[in-house]
């Protein structure tokens, strides 16, 4: 609860009820009777007063009960003879009525009061029954005399013949039973059976305090419990015997609390209770309270202030004075003022009462789990007594709350080292600097970086968790950590809060070097044969399989040889072929470049594609003599693909080397051959093994299938008469068409 709500709080207390008296019309009501079964018809129940405020005529009063059947009389009004305008409303027992407390044990009564000029007042009445002390069968005879049974002959021994329920006992100690069984025949005999009642040995009812005596102030109630009495025994209930009216007093049968039934005025009372025991009422003691209601003639003493509201600081020293209370009294001579202070424990810990001052009495800390349970408050009542009889008395009601005081400054963690990859994503988590302070609450600190981000500190700081994150490129070749200083701001710690407090802490970040890593791709080299589609359209052709490093950054692919004539492209990971209306029947070589890795870190491969197009049949045209139809077939690609060992790139690059050495040794050697035989071709120069055997349709080639390897056919020429691509051996001179 905060400030506002303990001083509301300690308002509305000053303004409960009974600091202001409101004339009413029912002022006795609504209050509680207690009214005993025993009790005989044209016993007066309660006598409530009705005040008007003009003494023209009587008052009109009506009773009305919830209970549809009630056994009252209707309202009989008197005038007070000392005060014309006080009237009695008396409310009585009607004739032949019977209570039964089993049946109805309280009755809800509601007055209805208007006097002459006036607006009709509405009050309830609640008039309790209790048990009486009479014996009672709960089934009456058949006649006067007896009750008859009739059995048949063949009963059964032990067969219960009739049952004597009574009441609980008020001194009968036989029964007398005349017991007379006739048959059919009318046959009879006649038994007389003798019921004598030992005494039981239940504990006897007993006060242990048959005499009180009990002090209260004048205006307490109603239904206020004045005190409570208690008997041993069992099954005790309790009743009040005396005085009947008036009745100013009611108790609880079952737990013995005596509770006024209105205000009450300066009188005394001496109450008769009975104790008894609820199933046997012949087992009963009686004791007897004295209740004084004390007048309040005397004024209560006056203080200023009558309310006391402060914030102090927790650095208050012990014995320093709050307040001092200003309180005036009787000026009799009995009319001495004591001063007393009360509230919960923790509050009588730490304030004490020297006279009319206020004082601390212990250190007030703010930083500690126990004042923070407390909501940094304390509430306490100082009583003030003025002597005399009776002793009157005035509540000051007292909050204070307890205002922080920045005394220490922010601590640096012990350890501020943290390690993170070179390759870390921008946003990544470094670490987190937990700085603490002694001051509550501890984590109420802020944090910031000397320095603003860039190349030199890629770093930014969460200003309530303390949370290093990467915003910037990390170079482990430019740096192997980093120096950050990072500022603590304590906060909340203080009213004033040009007294916050700071202190720099040195947080170090090493960089963890991560090796190179090229993109793989499987496999590097591929030779693949599509059908050319129709002009316009998207063709694909292959997906390339490629992973990157641990950092797992995106791979991008770009064509970056092969592709004079823009007929592919790369679409993410898939090569793609664009049909023209022009498709020749040749090989295209491609060089696709794999690029993955991010920042100054890109590392790239080379992955070879030999992509063979054929061109779409095209059909016949018709002859104008003879109407055929010549159906288009749909090209049947037939790819047998054998197991190959795909070398890495550095052997592939020593060997292409090794086989540029060797061409350029045997080319002069086999000019003068290879230009008697044909016309010289454009040289190509594998990089990679095909490890593909293709079926040709030529009959040379057929029957003599063989595997490539990059010893055999390693060039590429053009056959000047047919216009035909094909693949040889500068070693063998084997050919191979395309």
């Amino acid at each position: 609860m905060g400030m506002h709500g303990h001083l509301t709080f300690l308002l509305l207390s000053l303004c409960a009820p009974g600091t202001f008296v409101r004339a009413t019309v029912l002022p006795d009501l609504p209050c509680v009777v207690s009214l005993s079964e025993d009790t005989v018809p044209g016993t007066r129940v309660a006598e409530v007063t009705v005040s008007c405020s003009n003494s023209s005529s009587s008052p009109n009063v009506t009773l009305h009960s919830i209970e549809p059947e009630h056994p009252f009389n209707s309202i009989a009004i008197s005038s007070d003879p000392t005060d014309v305008t006080t009237f009695w409303a008396e409310v009585t027992l009607r004739a032949g009525a019977e209570l039964d407390a089993r049946r109805v044990n309280q009755y809800t009564l509601i007055l209805r009061a208007a006097c002459p000029g006036e607006d009709e007042v509405e009050e309830r009445l609640f008039v309790r029954v209790t048990a009486g002390h009479v014996l009672h069968c709960d089934t009456l005879f058949a006649s006067p005399e007896t009750d008859v049974v009739q059995v048949l002959a063949d009963v059964a021994p032990r067969t219960p013949l009739y049952v004597v329920l009574p009441q609980p006992l008020g001194g009968l100690t036989t029964f007398l039973l005349d017991i007379e069984v006739m048959d059919r025949h009318g046959h009879n005999c006649s038994r007389a059976l003798r019921v004598e009642v030992l005494p039981s040995r239940r504990p006897r009812v007993t006060f242990p305090e048959p005499h009180r005596a009990v002090t209260v102030t004048e205006g307490i109630g109603p239904w206020k419990v004045v005190t409570q009495v208690h008997a041993r025994g069992d099954n005790v209930r309790y009743a009040i015997l005396a005085p009947v009216a008036p009745v100013l007093f009611a108790i609880d049968e079952v737990t013995g609390e005596i509770r006024s039934t209105r205000r009450l005025p300066a009188s005394r009372a001496h109450l008769l209770i009975r104790a008894y025991n609820a199933l046997h009422p012949d087992d009963h003691a009686t004791a007897t309270v004295n209740v004084t209601v004390q007048g309040t003639d005397r004024l209560a003493p006056r203080c200023v202030p009558a309310i006391f509201v402060s914030q102090v600081p927790e650095t208050m020293s012990p014995g320093s004075t709050l307040v001092t209370l200003r309180c005036t009294g009787s000026t009799s001579a009995d009319g001495c003022l004591h001063y007393a202070l009360e509230g919960p424990p923790s509050s009588l810990s730490h304030f004490c009462m020297e006279g009319p001052q206020l004082k601390v009495n212990t250190t007030l800390d703010y930083d500690s789990e126990a004042m923070a349970a407390l909501g940094f408050q304390f509430t306490a009542t100082i009583v003030v007594t003025v002597g005399g009889q009776p002793r009157q008395s005035t509540r000051v009601p007292v909050l204070v709350t307890v205002t922080p005081v920045n005394e220490f400054r922010p601590a640096c963690p012990s350890s501020a080292t943290f390690t993170v990859p070179e390759t870390a994503a921008f946003g990544s988590v470094v670490g987190r600097v937990a700085g603490t302070d002694r001051d509550y609450p501890q984590d109420s600190l802020e944090y910031s970086l000397e320095g603003s981000p860039g190349p030199a500190q890629p770093f930014s700081i969460d200003r309530h968790t303390g949370e290093i994150r990467v915003v910037g490129a990390l170079h482990s070749q430019q740096h192997k950590s980093y120096r950050l200083v990072v500022r603590l701001t304590d906060t909340h710690h203080d009213l004033d809060p040009r007294k916050r407090q700071s202190r720099l802490c040195d947080v170090s970040v090493r960089l963890q070097a991560v090796p190179d890593q090229l993109p793989e791709c499987t496999p590097e080299v591929q030779e693949l044969r599509i059908t050319a589609g129709s002009p316009g359209s998207r063709q694909p052709v292959t997906r390339l399989l490629c992973h990157g490093g641990p950092d797992s950054a995106p791979l991008t692919y770009t064509i970056v040889g092969g592709n004079e004539d823009g007929r592919f492209r790369m679409e993410g990971n898939t090569l793609v072929y664009l049909p023209s209306a022009r498709a020749e029947p040749q090989p295209s070589v491609l060089l696709v470049e794999v690029w993955g890795g991010s920042g100054g870190r890109r590392r790239s491969s080379l992955v070879a594609l030999v992509v063979q197009v054929t061109p779409r049949s095209t059909p016949v045209p018709a002859s104008t003599t003879t109407q055929r139809t010549t159906l288009q077939k749909e090209p049947l690609v037939v790819l047998q693909t054998e197991a190959v060992w795909h070398p890495p790139a550095w052997f592939v690059a020593v060997l292409t080397i090794s086989g540029v050495l060797l061409l350029a040794t045997l080319g002069r050697m086999a000019r003068s051959l290879l230009c008697s035989k044909r016309a010289p071709g454009k040289l190509f120069l594998a990089k990679s093994s095909w490890g593909v055997v293709e079926h040709g349709r030529d009959k040379e080639e057929q029957g003599h299938p063989h595997a490539s390897s990059p010893g055999q056919l390693d060039g590429h020429a053009q056959d000047p008469r047919t216009g035909r691509d094909y693949l040889f051996s500068s070693v063998t001179g084997a050919r191979r068409w395309i």
